[in-house]
């Protein structure tokens, strides 16, 4: 995996768990070399993953629409800035640039860029690695609902595994960089 793209809040969330674990992830993916393709903003979970992959000698690309150009909420210091322009065309960037997905806590663009994603995965339009990092138990209530959407054969058990998840950035990436045995 050369590049790994994350969605993330535009927000700390409530508790310095989530800081740490994108700090922590930020050290992880910069240590690894693997790039990291992200939203480019410089708030929330957003900027202080970017902050901690720079800050740890790693690359960080951002994907910014136009309208959300913003000097106060653009990044200022990555390695590439993209700016297109829509929210659809950032997804599409944002998903080709990335050799596996991961969301990190997060609100509903967080869980549409993912769920897009996770569709586009199931329709085979593309076959990267998706993943949640369940910090602090965040995404337990979305597992629980994806086991009960299996349950009632709303998903097969094929395509509900299509979500890789753990607590920790480390066992997420191993997961993630895991051969696949399809």
């Amino acid at each position: 995996m050369q590049a790994l793209t994350v969605y993330c809040g535009s927000y700390s969330g409530n508790s310095q768990c989530y800081t740490e674990a994108a700090q922590r992830l930020g050290s992880c993916l910069a240590e690894r070399r693997i790039t990291l393709v992200y939203g480019g903003a410089q708030v929330g979970l957003m900027g202080i993953l970017a902050d901690s992959v720079l800050g740890s000698g790693g690359q960080v690309v951002g994907i910014i629409p136009q309208p959300l150009n913003q000097p106060n909420l653009v990044h200022q210091g990555l390695t590439r800035l993209e700016v297109v322009d829509s929210l659809h065309e950032r997804k599409s960037r944002m998903l080709a640039l990335g050799d596996g997905l991961m969301a990190l806590p997060g609100g509903f663009g967080t869980l549409e860029e993912l769920f897009e994603a996770l569709a586009w995965c199931q329709l085979k339009l593309h076959q990267k690695p998706c993943g949640v990092l369940n910090v602090n138990g965040y995404y337990d209530g979305l597992m629980s609902f994806l086991d009960r959407a299996t349950q009632q054969e709303f998903l097969t058990f094929q395509n509900r595994n299509l979500l890789l998840h753990a607590a920790t950035p480390e066992d997420l990436l191993a997961l993630m960089l895991k051969p696949n045995d399809d």
